[in-house]
């Protein structure tokens, strides 16, 4: 690692070294050759003065990049494409002159980005889908597991742990299939010229449209897709690159949902992330154990959700069929907003790992729900009563007073609840120590939770595992 020079702490600390490769100078440029392969391969069968030798030459070095004298040839003609053109020449002495024949710039660059995207989307995909699974196999372990729900941060009904992790898994699968109908409408910009007319194609083939289309088939097909984009300025539409970001910052709201639950819960002593034997919380105070994965999760989050701007304006902002103001700008949005994501990803993968991930603590859960129980009991109690014959206004008006003295005895007194003491002493409401306690048992509160995390696994999260299946993924955390 350098230490005297800036380096990205997405390489350094965050983002795996998958996702660094797909963003590296050699992903770039050995993409740039195979695109160059592909152009000369096809004008060859397509009747152009290209032979199989001089594509030969130029497959055979699609790795033997001299960087050095890209650089240096980058320095004298100020282009980086015509840069490594020249370079490739070098070692492609017979192909030299057929090299990028008819293309312009962004025959390389705006297909290379594509394809760059396509590849980068995959392993959002893959981590995504084991990400989910490994929640829902958590929901599905704690789906009887009661625990307090909250509106307005304040303890409203019951939930349990487990459908509370369908929520969740259901935002990211919302996500997935976001990512994946992106993916499925993602398209090569193909041969289109230096305005999108493919006017030096119509020189080359002398009018023959058919070849010039078929020319693209033959290039997109090479390169894994099934089609190109229908019109195009020089560019493709800098609108895809936004589209895209918006998938990862869509992720990236899920997961900061995730992290700053997973927050709260380990400040309510509830559930924590995972802390090793070693892992030292703070430097000052040692009894801490900070929930710093999900922390950084947020952190990542909060990053990537503002990146998505920039594509935003750099597509609002290009003028005609092209202007070069976005070329700085979305190298670095782009690739950013694709390692964040993946670190994202990398820690929820930790974080939700079945054998070493979230600790739950269901007897502070447990004592919690007691805690508020008696007053999410009153409605069940008062009916009891009132079937016995009992009156519902009368009981409503005594449960009200009743609540506000347990109330105020729970917070300025610091005792415990006794509301359901009070109502027993009460013989308006005709009820026994038995069948306080039968009432006051969590799951009779939890409604259809159980049920609902077993349909929406069924339903919802089975059919994606089946069709994906689940990767062998680790975490990868650096720090």
């Amino acid at each position: 690692m350098s230490t005297n020079s800036y380096e990205s702490p997405f390489c350094t600390r965050y983002a795996s070294k998958e996702m660094q490769y797909i963003f590296s100078a050699d992903k770039k440029f050995t993409t740039w050759r195979k695109l160059w392969v592909a152009l000369a391969r096809a004008e060859m069968k397509l009747g152009l003065p290209v032979t199989q030798e001089q594509v030969d030459e130029l497959e055979a070095n699609v790795n033997n990049i001299d960087y050095d004298m890209a650089a240096a040839e980058e320095k004298i003609v100020r282009h980086d494409v015509m840069a490594h053109v020249h370079t490739y020449g070098k070692c492609c002495p017979k192909a030299d002159g057929i090299i990028h024949l008819g293309a312009t710039s962004c025959y390389v660059g705006d297909n290379t980005d594509i394809i760059i995207m396509r590849d980068a989307m995959n392993v959002v995909k893959r981590k995504l889908v084991k990400v989910i699974d490994q929640l829902a196999n958590f929901a599905d372990k704690y789906k009887g597991l009661p625990c307090l729900a909250y509106t307005h941060l304040q303890p409203a009904q019951l939930t349990t742990v487990g459908k509370r992790a369908t929520l969740w898994c259901n935002e990211l699968l919302m996500d997935l299939e976001d990512l994946d109908f992106q993916l499925s409408r993602l398209k090569l910009l193909g041969s289109k010229g230096t305005t999108g007319t493919q006017a030096s194609f119509m020189e080359l083939f002398e009018g023959d449209t058919d070849k010039i289309k078929e020319l693209e088939r033959m290039i997109a097909e090479e390169m894994g897709f099934d089609a190109v984009v229908p019109v195009s300025g020089q560019t493709y539409s800098r609108k895809v690159d936004f589209a895209v970001c918006q998938v990862m910052a869509a992720i990236a709201q899920s997961a900061m949902k995730f992290g700053n639950d997973i927050r709260l819960l380990q400040s309510f002593k509830e559930i924590e992330e995972p802390f090793e034997k070693t892992q030292i919380g703070s430097s000052a105070m040692a009894y801490k154990r900070n929930p710093m994965r999900d922390e950084r999760i947020c952190s990542l989050a909060r990053y990537v959700m503002c990146d998505v701007l920039n594509p935003a304006f750099t597509a609002g902002t290009q003028w005609f069929e092209r202007t070069l103001d976005d070329s700085a700008n979305k190298r670095i949005s782009v690739a950013e907003a694709f390692l964040g994501v993946d670190a994202i990803l990398n820690i929820m993968l930790n974080v939700t790992d079945p054998d070493n991930g979230l600790v739950v603590y269901d007897k502070i859960i447990t004592r919690r729900v007691m805690a508020e129980l008696p007053f999410m009991a009153t409605e069940n109690i008062m009916m009891d009563a009132v079937k016995k014959g009992g009156n519902r206004q009368q009981l409503h008006e005594k449960i009200r007073q009743y609540s506000m003295q347990a109330g105020a005895r729970v917070k300025q007194e610091g005792l415990d609840n006794n509301l359901c003491e009070l109502i027993l002493a009460d013989p308006d409401f005709m009820i026994t120590k038995e069948e306080m306690d039968a009432i006051m048992k969590p799951v009779n509160f939890i409604g259809r939770c159980s049920q609902q995390v077993d349909e929406f696994i069924e339903n919802c999260v089975k059919p994606v595992i089946e069709a994906n299946g689940v990767s062998d993924d680790v975490a990868e955390i650096n720090v």
